[in-house]
């Protein structure tokens, strides 16, 4: 049996990659073609931190995420692992410390720790939190070795899907009309070219009204993010965040003062109420969704786990009769 799966976005590509892995056929359908601007998988900071997002995510998203920076890379994704950093201005460092309260996997530096990490950094922050072991990697780069891979096996995007038969939805925010309970939350970003700027790897300002995050790619191109907001809204990015964004870059390191902007841009990503992404089966279809903001760091759990229910699903169907 072919399995359908709905969404060609970040979960639905990893979750044609895992079923694969398993030796299911799959034809993937997705009415814009596959990944691309039209969707919040194209618009991810791309960092695989769970230690860092175990500050305010549930404990499976830190202990299920370390999964990810192994899976990217066995499925063909640049997968740079130079850790995370984690910052705040002089005025906000009880942030710090209650940042390291909350989460593990991290040593703290004094100022000459990060100096020997990045110079211009401990110019302006007297100390911070390294958490070695987290990755990152360029989301469209790892989207396209995906969608690649997939296509060196067979499985290309189709427009529309076709007869019913077993399916795994992993539409996001669109499968609302079967998934009543997710809501958005809007994110937006800019992407900029500072030449100047050499961030060594992602790195968090904490901030009690603007926190940011950095994520370089290379080259000098740096992606900002770190907006969450409660809406489903899908426009464009608005001034008062990209005016936030930019001013809290300038505050990291002066030499984004004269970076280029390159590109912004804004989506809405899916969300449970808890915040927590699942894998779950209502009216005969699998759902794979709630990915908030985790996208590129539990899509590969998630995978895995609809590649189990999948497999399940096929044992108790009845054995083909030859004609």
């Amino acid at each position: 049996m072919t399995v359908t799966i709905l969404g060609a976005g970040v979960a639905g590509l990893c979750t044609a990659t895992e079923l694969l892995r398993h030796g299911i056929a799959v034809q993937l359908v997705d009415p814009s073609g596959g990944p691309g601007p039209q969707g919040c998988s194209w618009w991810a900071g791309g960092m695989l931190a769970p230690f860092c997002e175990g500050e305010s995510a549930d404990p499976q998203i830190v202990a299920q995420g370390q999964e990810a920076a192994d899976w990217w890379q066995q499925a063909g994704a640049e997968v740079t692992r130079a850790g995370s950093l984690v910052v705040t201005l002089q005025r906000d460092r009880q942030e710090l410390d209650r940042f390291a309260r909350r989460t593990s996997g991290h040593v703290r530096l004094d100022r000459d720790g990060l100096a020997g990490l990045d110079p211009v950094l401990a110019d302006r922050h007297a100390s911070a939190l390294h958490f070695p072991t987290e990755a990152h990697l360029a989301p469209r780069q790892a989207l396209s070795a995906l969608r690649d891979g997939l296509t060196r096996q067979g499985v290309t995007v189709q427009p529309e899907a076709p007869a019913p038969g077993l399916t795994v939805d992993c539409r996001g925010l669109a499968a609302r009309d079967l998934l009543p309970d997710l809501r958005g939350v809007r994110g937006e970003m800019a992407v900029l070219r500072a030449p100047g700027v050499t961030l060594p790897c992602p790195v968090r300002l904490l901030h009690p009204r603007h926190p940011l995050y950095i994520v370089p790619r290379g080259d000098g191109v740096f992606m900002l993010g770190a907006t969450q907001i409660e809406s489903a809204a899908r426009g464009p990015a608005t001034l008062r965040s990209v005016v936030e964004l930019l001013s809290a870059a300038y505050a990291l390191d002066p030499g984004f003062g004269e970076a280029e902007v390159l590109e912004l841009g804004a989506d809405a990503r899916p969300a449970f109420p808890d915040n927590l992404p699942r894998v779950l089966e209502r009216e005969g279809r699998i759902h794979v969704n709630g990915l908030f903001r985790h996208g590129f760091l539990m899509a590969p759990a998630l995978a895995r786990q609809a590649a189990a229910l999948v497999l399940a699903k096929l044992k108790e169907l009845p054995p083909c009769r030859s004609s």
